[in-house]
């Protein structure tokens, strides 16, 4: 091949020939596209497949008519010349001098040019080699390998000398037109960010990990911890001995009474006995100054659909109001102060045994009169035992009962002892399972949503110690009359518990850790009316658990009133006075203001009780 004079400073004019990339020789080429199976060819074919992803050639097939001409120019062989193929694409022959010199101009990376890899002859597509004719755009390569070789085919390309008069370009070829076609895109400015201030210039990052942290700070950060650590472990430590130290009956139980209430025969005997509970008939208020009479009728208790029904109900009713108030004697003929009595009412007076007549007639009877402002007990309930039939001495008892509703009444499901050992109340002791008030939720002394349980016990009724063994539970919007409620007592030598129909609702949890005289407090000496006398111990000779440690009974009944201080003065209304001269009176003559509040409905008036269950160890 030789080189064709030109002039001064302009390149020689290339022959118009095909250029043909290929290690074969240039004769064997002609008319196809080169091999590239064996070549890395990055700057010339950048969508060629590597070497790896293809089969070997075997024989070259002619190109498609349709092939790309731009992307794969027709490459042949001959002479250098210039000149444009049949689609406008400029024909260089690449093995002129030239276009040698050109390439080895380019490999040596002047100023401004990229380095491109090592240039070698192109490959063939490998489609071609198979036979299909078009050449194919192969996916093997990445996007930026592509885009580097055409880069660096840009600036080959460049470097070949113009032709004078080429297109595009006066006095020059048209490969001089490259350079244009290569000219970098102009940057699109970037979007400024609202959160970099810009106008004072680079500002530095914050790190606020390396700044010395303020001791103030570590401080109150670490003590917020170490409490709820403390908090948790103390709570956690403190549920770990509660549950530890729980006391239970572990003792084994046997069913000493359980009535359901099914049979008015069976609950009330006939006439008055051989009955699970047996029915006490009294006027004097039992101890506690209550102002209704307690009798055997069946207006005041009874049995309907497996309930128990204790009803206060007024003597008005039966006897007519102006008989409460004036006029009246009234006696009760089945009184049982004599079977309930100790001693069948007898007592011990001056030395002898004699009847105590004046105690069997407050309890039997009345008479009301308007000057003396003596009245007839204005109301008449129930008070129902089983001192006759069923007694324990630890174990196990089990009441489900609904209070009843209205101001001043009294229920109570207690325990008083068979046989007062210790002496009289409350020497021997008294075990107050469930007591309440009928007041509403607005009452202020803890009305009908409050139950408490408690303890009686002292060597006399003015040195009761029960204000050291009592407890309540409370429902804050709703009364205990208006459901059934499940009141349990579990009792053994060592404790003492009450609840609500679970033991989470404890009303009093008590232990007999130690002897009940050095728990009350009580003084030395005391007056006995005439002189002072020490105060002697009446349970000596007992327990921890004296004067609960004999057989107790149980007891139902709904009161109605007192003077024993249950219903505080001054608080809801209360229309008598605990030291007045005649309290029943001034109660009675109230009646327009409390009966109101009585509900005319049984079920939501009367205690209402659905089982009862004794046990005690077997």
């Amino acid at each position: 091949m030789s080189d064709t004079a030109s002039p001064k400073g302009v390149p020689p004019p290339l022959p118009s020939q095909t250029v043909t990339f290929s290690t074969q020789q240039a004769s064997t080429s002609t008319g196809s596209r080169p091999n590239t199976a064996n070549t890395i060819t990055t700057a010339t074919d950048p969508f060629a497949s590597p070497n790896q992803s293809r089969t070997p050639s075997i024989h070259q097939q002619p190109p498609s008519p349709s092939a790309s001409s731009r992307s794969f120019p027709t490459i042949g062989t001959g002479s250098e010349s210039t000149g444009l193929g049949p689609n406008g694409i400029i024909q260089v022959n690449p093995f002129s001098p030239s276009v040698i010199a050109a390439a080895a101009n380019a490999n040596a990376t002047p100023s401004g040019v990229n380095p491109s890899p090592s240039f070698a002859a192109p490959r063939r597509s490998i489609l071609v080699q198979s036979g299909f004719g078009n050449p194919a755009f192969s996916s093997a390569r990445s996007s930026m390998a592509r885009l580097h070789a055409v880069s660096s085919m840009g600036s080959l390309a460049s470097s070949i000398p113009a032709t004078p008069g080429s297109p595009g370009i006066p006095g020059g070829s048209a490969v001089g037109n490259t350079n244009a076609a290569a000219a970098p895109k102009t940057k699109v400015p970037r979007m400024k960010s609202h959160m970099i201030d810009v106008d004072s210039g680079p500002s530095p990052v914050e790190k606020p990990w390396l700044a010395k942290k303020n001791p103030r700070a570590v401080f109150s950060y670490w003590i917020v911890w170490i409490t709820i650590f403390i908090g948790i472990a103390g709570g956690g430590i403190q549920s770990w001995y509660r549950y530890k130290n729980v006391a239970l009956d572990r003792q084994p139980l046997c069913l000493v009474m359980e009535e359901n209430f099914d049979d008015e025969t069976s609950v009330f005997g006939k006439d008055g006995k051989g009955g699970t509970f047996f029915r006490e008939v009294n006027m004097d208020g039992f101890g506690n100054g209550q102002f209704d009479m307690t009798t055997s009728s069946h207006n005041n208790s009874f049995i309907s659909n497996g309930h128990l029904y204790i009803v206060p109900t007024l003597t008005g009713d039966n006897i007519g109001s102006d008989a409460v108030f004036d006029g009246t004697v009234y006696n009760i003929t089945d009184c049982t102060f004599n079977l309930t009595r100790p001693n069948n009412g007898y007592i011990t007076y001056q030395g002898q045994q004699v009847f105590d007549t004046q105690s069997y007639l407050k309890s039997c009877s009345a008479v009301s009169n308007k000057t003396a402002a003596t009245v007839i007990n204005p109301v008449q309930s129930a008070r129902l035992t089983t001192k006759y039939s069923a007694n324990i001495r630890y174990g196990r008892v089990e009441v489900r009962a609904k209070m009843p509703n209205g101001d001043w009444m009294w229920p109570a499901i207690w325990m008083l002892p068979k046989d007062e050992v210790y002496g009289a109340w409350p020497r021997s002791g008294e075990i107050d399972i469930v007591e309440s008030r009928g007041n509403g939720l607005r009452y202020t002394a803890r009305g009908s949503n409050y139950v408490q349980g408690s303890l009686n016990w002292g060597p006399s009724p003015e040195l009761n110690g029960v204000s050291k063994s009592y407890s309540w539970w409370s429902n804050k919007r709703k009364s205990f009359g208006s459901d059934f409620h499940t009141y349990a007592l579990e009792w053994t030598p060592e404790f003492l518990r009450i609840y609500v129909d679970t033991r989470l609702h404890t009303l009093l949890d008590f232990r007999f850790n130690k002897p009940f005289f050095n728990r009350g407090d009580f003084p030395d000496v005391v007056f006995n009316g005439s002189s002072l006398v020490p105060l002697a111990n009446p349970w000596i000779n007992g327990t921890n658990s004296s004067p609960f440690d004999q057989e107790f009974y149980l007891i139902m009944n709904v009161g109605v009133g007192s003077t024993n201080g249950w219903f505080p003065e001054s608080q809801g209304n209360k229309p008598w006075l605990d030291r007045a001269q005649h309290p029943p009176h001034d109660f009675a003559q109230a009646l327009a203001q409390w009966y109101p509040t009585w509900p005319t409905n049984v079920e939501d008036r009367a205690m209402v009780v659905d089982y009862v269950k004794m046990w005690k160890h077997c």
